[in-house]
């Protein structure tokens, strides 16, 4: 049996909230309510039944007297109810509430010569008093209950406001806005006390401050490290120049241009992280720009243009994107690598084994690759691509033609 799904808004700490709320309220009603009906019926039948019995007494003693019997008093009447008729036989007095003529009466009735003397009083006013009661307890409750679920709803709502924008806070963090904080003015005083929705968006605003500290302090280090490291290695690569030419002074010599990109990479990973990149855009044919990319990596590269369209972007930067995604589909894949236009969506399509799972998972990450290099290369496109306001996800490739790594690069459209 498939269970009930409820809506999604019944999870909500409000919806919580203003049920237990209306639960509470109305549990309170209801017993506060019977207590003062229990009391205040037992109040109103005990004062009709004093009032019934001392009339009772009077008509007892006109009878002993020979007298007449007072109006609405009577000797075995019909009316009289079953059980007060035999308690009365039986020598004993009583009283009970029922209906008489159509209206609510108390009934008393005692012992006359073997036979039921019986009175009556009426129980009209007593029967509409403890309605009324019940009417206005009923009233009131439902008053009380929506006042206090609109207050403790007010309450609520402030409360969940105050956790929706910790959590969006949160949100931005994690996609990388460190400067992004909550700032609760509660956490401004520190001698004010602070509630716990107060001390979670401090603890949060603590944990941005810190880590953004430290990614900061390890951005500068290796911007430092790479710029320190770029005069010697420049000295060596021109003293490598001067090496007699053979197999050993090769390896050196490509020893040292590894060196340099990967110095040069690390220091546009620090700048991409810094956020100081300035983009410079204008309007281009992505179709076009495309084609031109291929045609300037000098690869045997197909591309098909399904839909044309015109994007305003960065040149500069997208040319070095799609570039990267061109090298490394022709040095981690095998051909033929396809480049497909698609409206502002470009694919990269090659036919080798398909990229890494942490890859199409998590995106690239530094110092870890597939196969050979430092794994920065494709951080660094995405960075790029990021920069440009673009989205670059990583696939595996699922027509059936060969499998293969598939980059999808979404451009915002114009």
């Amino acid at each position: 049996m498939t269970p009930v799904r409820l809506p999604a808004w019944t999870a909500t700490l409000t919806w919580k909230s203003a049920c237990f709320i209306v639960v509470m309220c109305c549990s309170l009603a209801a017993v506060l309510g019977a207590l003062v009906h229990v009391e205040v019926t037992r109040q109103t039948v005990a004062t009709a039944r004093e009032k019934a019995l001392g009339r009772l007494l009077e008509v007892s003693r006109a009878y002993e007297a020979g007298e007449p019997l007072p109006r609405g008093s009577w000797l075995d009447p019909v009316g009289l109810p079953p059980d007060l008729h035999k308690l009365a036989v039986s020598g004993r007095r009583g009283t009970v509430v029922a209906d008489h003529r159509g209206r609510p009466t108390m009934w008393a009735a005692g012992p006359a010569d073997g036979r039921a003397l019986a009175t009556t009083v009426d129980y009209g006013q007593s029967s509409r008093t403890i309605s009324g009661l019940d009417n206005a307890i009923i009233g009131s409750s439902l008053l009380a209950i929506g006042g206090t679920l609109l207050v403790g709803a007010f309450a609520v709502t402030r409360v969940t406001r105050r956790l929706h924008l910790t959590a969006a806070v949160a949100r931005r963090i994690t996609q990388g806005d460190l400067d992004a904080r909550v700032d609760d003015p509660r956490t401004r005083t520190p001698s004010r006390h602070q509630d716990e929705v107060a001390t979670v968006a401090a603890a949060l605003d603590t944990m941005a401050g810190s880590l953004q500290s430290k990614l900061e302090s390890e951005r500068r280090f290796t911007a430092d490290v790479a710029h320190e490291l770029r005069t010697p290695l420049t000295g060596l690569q021109a003293a490598s120049e001067l090496l007699p030419e053979g197999r050993p002074t090769e390896l050196v010599r490509e020893r040292v241009r590894t060196m340099r990109q990967l110095t040069e990479d690390l220091l546009e990973i620090s700048r991409l992280d810094s956020g100081s990149e300035v983009v410079e855009s204008d309007l281009h044919q992505l179709g076009r720009l495309v084609r031109r990319v291929v045609r300037a990596s000098g690869t045997d590269s197909e591309v098909v243009v399904v839909r044309d369209a015109h994007v305003e972007t960065d040149r500069r930067r997208l040319e070095r994107v799609l570039g990267n995604l061109v090298a490394n589909a022709h040095k981690h894949g095998r051909p033929p690598v396809v480049l497909t236009v698609d409206g502002p969506v470009v694919t990269v399509r090659d036919h080798g084994d398909g990229f890494p799972e942490y890859l199409a998972a998590h995106g690239p990450q530094r110092f870890r690759s597939g196969g050979k290099g430092h794994g920065l290369g494709l951080t660094i496109t995405v960075g790029q691509a990021a920069v440009i306001g673009a989205r670059l996800e990583f696939r595996a490739a699922e027509d059936g033609d060969g499998g293969g790594g598939l980059a999808v690069l979404s451009l915002p459209g114009h």
